[in-house]
Formats: C-alpha cells, structure tokens, sequence
C-alpha cells in the first residue's frame, strides 16, 4: 500500500511525518515534486539514517514556490503523465506531497489530482494554530467530496485539546498519532517517534 502524506497547509510537518512513517512501517520514500533546495529527500534521508529507498523526484524545480509557479520559472509545465509510481520492492511507499491539498501543480491540476492519479490512501497532517480548525475542517471536506481513501489525520504541533477534539469528533477517520514540539529533530528522535507511533496502534504487516 502506498500513503501520500499531504496537509493543511505548508510547513505543517510533512517531511517530519514521513520520516516517522518511513521508520515506523520500514517503507520506501519518494517525493514527486519538489520545489527550491535542501530538499526534502535529502531531509528524510538524513532523518531515517539512509536504510531505506529514496526514489529521484518527477520534477526538481529550483525556486522555492508552488509547483506551478516553479515550473513557470524553467519554461516547464508539470504533466501528471510524466509522474509514475516507483517500482519498490517494499510494502509501502510513503509519498510527500507540496503543501496542501490544492496547491496546483499547472493551469488545471492540483495535488488532489496527483493523489487520484498515484492511487495512494491520504494521511492528513494538521499542525495546530490560530485558524487551524478552520483548514483541517475545510482539508477533510475537500477529501470528501473527491472521494478519496484516507487512512486518518495526524496532529503536529503544541498540545491543543480543545482544537484537537473538535476536529476529531468531526473527522469521519482516526487520528493515527499526535507529534508534539521536539527541541532537535534527529534520526534517533525518529526512531522514537516511530516506536510511539507503532504503539498508538498503526502497525503495518
């Protein structure tokens, strides 16, 4: 099975998901589209101690901006017809999308259309601040209506139970585990990290 990890918004803690799930579930990672440097990749690679695949992007784009706007830069158009699933010999591969949900790759498509496309089940990272009920709310209703498969949501940030119990009793799937603020994140944080996660009861035969 392979998991996109998307968000409400940027800078919500994607790359730190992934490097979780990535340990926890002993996975594959790949990032389609990446947009401006250190990348991402690179990030996980350093997290997960580099045990793992780490497939090239579909698009390497050098500004830092949204994909579309990236791709503008280089005279590129990104074409979902050109972003394949990876071979991987593992179970799972857990992909990391740009941003959230309708961040747009070109004129048309947005990362809702990438996940159609890739057939991969959602894992929905919602860091919690000022307005974040609002976009986690508004990110479950867009899965939703497209109808997409989503394994559960994963809260990042402070603790906030008044924000994070709204949003569970009006999310239609669990939450998969609760990160809290780390002083440093290092790939021995994420090792346990992961074992917290395994223990919150998402293991993976």
């Amino acid at each position: 099975m392979n998991y996109f990890v998307t968000a409400i918004g940027t800078d919500s803690g994607k790359t730190l998901v992934s490097s979780v799930l990535v340990e926890a579930w002993k996975a594959d990672y790949w990032k389609p589209v990446q947009a401006g440097s250190p990348t991402d990749t690179d990030r996980v690679k350093e997290l997960t101690e580099n045990r793992y695949h780490y497939y090239p992007e579909a698009y390497y784009l050098k500004k830092p901006a949204s994909p579309h706007d990236a791709a503008k830069e280089e005279g590129l158009e990104i074409s979902l017809e050109n972003i394949s699933m990876p071979a991987s010999q593992r179970e799972h591969v857990i992909i990391e999308g740009a941003g959230g949900l309708m961040v747009p790759l070109n004129d048309k498509e947005t990362m809702v259309d990438l996940i159609h496309h890739l057939q991969a089940r959602v894992i929905l990272v919602a860091d919690l601040y000022l307005g974040s009920i609002n976009h986690t709310m508004l990110s479950i209703s867009k899965l939703i209506e497209e109808r997409l498969p989503v394994e559960g949501i994963l809260f990042n940030g402070p603790e906030n139970p008044e924000s994070e119990s709204f949003i569970e009793r009006h999310s239609p799937w669990p939450c998969l585990f609760k990160i809290r603020p780390q002083q440093e994140v290092t790939p021995e944080v994420i090792k346990e990290l992961a074992q917290k996660f395994l223990n919150y009861g998402n293991t993976k035969s």
